[in-house]
């Protein structure tokens, strides 16, 4: 089962189980929101602890399944986007705790989530320029500076954990095998306060933002279907895929 959710002391739990990189095809990403939202109207869960096993936190879409079925695009848009908008979303608070790689689709879940926590080594990258498709600059732009953005998008590059850190977009930086105690720990610190108070702040906070993140998603995502109707997007999936999908994770 690729995505696992369980609650334990207040605190929702979502675990990306997916191997070899936690790619999600068009029906995972689909079925991702309910996971979420079922966990933000349970009335004993506090806080959304969201976190993966294996190799890196996300690897994004399943490109395979794009270059096979380029078709299902409209699907897996609206997957990404029901994902992202229920994290924001969400009546209680969302923790994101990454490890190795946290790409494309991986960006979209710690843009739209409250409090990120990382890993050391870990690395932020949207390689979309390189795979013949567009979007989660968006919610990247919600973590750090548009130039920022802007190079790490138009490169195709990696922002590390540490410089991610460093410009306050991840809150704790620890080492891997104290990644999930030390998410826990927090998510506790949030749990411990009233339901109330939180569902309330968390709604006032979204309220306050200078843009509507789901509305500037939502427009990408209409760039990403022309992109994916080029030439040039069949070509990229093609490469990748014909390198077996190793892609530098």
């Amino acid at each position: 089962m690729p995505i696992i959710t369980r609650v334990a002391d207040r605190i929702g739990e979502i675990i990306l189980d997916h191997p070899p990189v936690n790619a999600l095809d068009s029906a995972g990403w689909n079925s991702l929101p309910a996971h979420i939202e079922a966990l933000g109207r349970d009335e004993d869960v506090r806080c959304v602890l969201i976190r993966a096993e294996g190799r890196g936190f996300c690897g994004g879409v399943d490109i395979k399944e794009m270059q096979a079925h380029p078709e299902r695009i409209v699907e897996l848009n609206r997957g990404n986007y029901r994902t992202f908008k229920a994290v924001r979303g969400c009546p209680v608070p969302v923790v994101t705790a990454v490890h190795g790689f946290v790409i494309g689709g991986g960006i979209g879940i710690c843009g739209a989530s409250d409090v990120v926590i990382a890993a050391e080594g870990a690395y932020f990258s949207l390689p979309e320029v390189d795979r013949g498709a567009m979007g989660g600059a968006s919610h990247l732009q919600r973590m750090f500076s548009i130039q920022k953005v802007r190079a790490a998008f138009f490169t195709g590059g990696r922002i590390p954990a540490e410089e991610a850190y460093r410009l306050g977009a991840v809150e704790k930086l620890v080492p891997r095998d104290q990644l999930e105690t030390e998410a826990r720990a927090f998510a506790a610190v949030i749990a411990a306060k009233s339901r109330t108070a939180l569902v309330l702040a968390k709604e006032a906070l979204n309220g306050i933002e200078p843009r509507d993140v789901d509305h500037g998603y939502r427009f990408e995502q209409g760039f990403t279907l022309e992109m994916y109707m080029h030439e040039d997007s069949q070509k990229s999936r093609d490469a990748f895929v014909e390198t077996k999908g190793q892609a530098k994770f």
